[in-house]
């Protein structure tokens, strides 16, 4: 018995393109980025530049930089004026704080795709802006927010400027990163554009005289910070900076902020390990720092073959400064995350045998398995209290199941790569909506200055044998730095029983438990043994 065609049901499965896959995973991975928008800001360091850009904007002085009650002399001036102005223009908030540091860093992700397009093709831009906005520590800094979310903008701005021969805009780009962390951010951007004409013999291009028009415009456009330092620091020499007088901003802008802390012999100084930055990279390119490394190695190792070399200059030069360098942190490699996110994605384009995509499959599904047994680990060991965030998750989780599994071919390179960039958004989603909002209530001064906005408005707080730099951004009201007891005062448990010995009389009004969330660790972590590690931290009324 024949049977007419259009009675014939025929379930054909919905497959999107890779580009419209793309592009619903990119939105994720961009709405990821503000997922930390009001989250509050973490001590010390982001408290400490969120309060810096505030007292800017109370005492309607743009030029010098208090911090404590007292002058500050430490970094430029350009990340500050970013957030002062986002102070003006939406009022002095977590998120407006935050805002202006994650779109430079958006911004760093448009260059990161037009770059990467013009060196290769549009589906190494596609890839590598994925891999960008998924790398671990790139996600985590928009909770931490310091200078690096800038840097990482303004440097592949710069690089992609000077590509294109735009002297003016490379120009400026380079100074503001420069007035972002000092003159260190022309390294990666020298290292870029330099490796390039090194490495291809083009001498002609590298002595080319638009290098020095370059540089020229590049010092003309840093004289607002050298003003800045000037006016607060080389013309009062009677101030006292790190213990001394006579101390030179610009001084310290040229030489001891960067070459002093290269060297160890500034007036900040640390304990740097040549291999420090060597396993950093592991965790902190997740889920992509095996890749990576083998990027890097493959790239060395057929290095005459290869069509550019502005990723690997750039990368290389930067590492290899930091490692050598006494002062080391986690986030200084966030400004080169662009050029990783290139090269990384260049290297998984490029496998064509077997044995290369066996290789890129295992590799990249059990670092997807071990980060979900992680995510699983840390939430039964914390047990957050999830309230209502976990409907944000189930949806994306639905969303990305739906995406994943039904419209991508699971034997391909894309469904592994699209796989891994999903799973870096879920464990970032849960970070950030679940995990550090609850450890917030571990960070007493953000916590003491919501309760006294609420059930104090107005009352000036002195700081008494604890400095809180959150305290000191979040309270809508004086905070008094001195000494000596005030009446209503922030303290520690050894502060009040100092002030009960010297003959006052103190009432404690709220008690507050403290953690330094930035720094975790496992009895933290854990919720059994948590109490045995939190700090108390109180306001206090005190009297005679």
């Amino acid at each position: 018995m024949l049977t007419s065609p259009t009675t014939i049901t025929q379930t054909r499965r919905y497959v999107l393109t890779e580009k419209q896959v793309w592009l619903l995973i990119t939105a994720m991975a961009i709405l990821l980025q503000f997922s930390a928008l009001f989250v509050p800001i973490l001590e010390p360091d982001g408290a400490l530049y969120a309060g810096i850009a505030k007292t800017m904007v109370l005492k309607h002085d743009y030029w010098n930089l208090y911090a404590d009650g007292h002058d500050w002399l430490d970094k430029p001036h350009f990340p500050f004026w970013m957030a002062a102005l986002s102070f003006r223009l939406f009022g002095i908030h977590t998120w407006s704080y935050k805002l202006p540091a994650i779109l430079f860093l958006l911004m760093g992700a448009a260059y990161t795709y037009r770059f990467a397009r013009l060196l290769y093709d549009e589906k190494v831009a596609r890839w590598a802006l994925c891999i960008l906005l998924t790398a671990e520590h790139l996600v985590i800094s928009n909770n931490d927010v310091r200078a690096e979310p800038y840097l990482t903008g303004l440097i592949i701005a710069a690089v992609y400027h000077f590509y294109r021969r735009g002297i003016l805009l490379g120009a400026v780009f380079t100074a503001c990163a420069i007035m972002t962390k000092g003159v260190f951010a022309l390294v990666p951007i020298g290292a870029a554009i330099g490796g390039q004409m090194l490495f291809t013999r083009n001498w002609k291009e590298l002595f080319h005289l638009r290098w020095m028009l370059a540089l020229l415009l590049i010092a003309l456009f840093i004289t607002p910070e050298l003003y800045a330092l000037y006016t607060q620091f080389d013309l009062h020499p009677e101030k006292v900076v790190f213990g001394h007088t006579g101390v030179s901003g610009l001084r310290f802008f040229f030489w001891d902020s960067q070459f002093g802390r290269f060297m160890n012999t500034g007036p900040i100084k640390g304990a740097g390990d040549p291999f420090f930055f060597f396993h950093t990279v592991l965790w902190a390119f997740l889920p992509w720092s095996v890749m990576l490394y083998a990027a890097i190695i493959i790239f060395i190792k057929k290095w005459k073959q290869q069509r550019e070399y502005y990723c690997i200059g750039a990368a290389l030069a930067t590492f290899a400064l930091f490692s050598l360098s006494r002062f080391q942190l986690p986030h200084y490699l966030n400004i080169i995350f662009p050029f990783f996110a290139i090269l990384t994605t260049q290297y998984i384009l490029s496998l064509q045998s077997s044995a290369g995509l066996k290789f890129f499959r295992i590799t990249q599904y059990t670092i997807i398995i071990l980060l979900a047994i992680g995510v699983v680990v840390i939430d039964l060991l914390y047990k957050p209290a999830m309230h209502y965030a976990w409907l944000l998750l189930a949806a994306a989780l639905c969303v990305l199941y739906l995406l994943l599994h039904y419209w991508l071919d699971k034997s391909t390179r894309q469904a592994i790569f699209y796989r891994t960039v999903a799973v870096s958004i879920l464990l970032n989603l849960y970070l950030n909506t679940i995990l550090y909002p609850d450890m917030m209530q571990y960070q007493s001064g953000s916590a003491a200055a919501a309760y006294a906005n609420a059930y104090l408005p107005g009352r000036s707080i002195g700081l008494y044998q604890a400095n809180s730099y959150a305290f000191d951004f979040y309270l809508k009201a004086p905070v008094l730095r001195a000494d000596t007891a005030t009446p209503l005062i922030f303290t520690t448990r050894e502060g009040v029983s100092s002030l009960q010995q010297q003959g006052y009389v103190c009432t404690v009004v709220k008690s507050f438990p403290h953690f330094y969330v930035s720094k975790l660790d496992l009895p933290f972590v854990r919720k059994v043994t948590r109490a045995e590690v939190l700090g108390e931290r109180m306001l206090v009324e005190v009297k005679r």
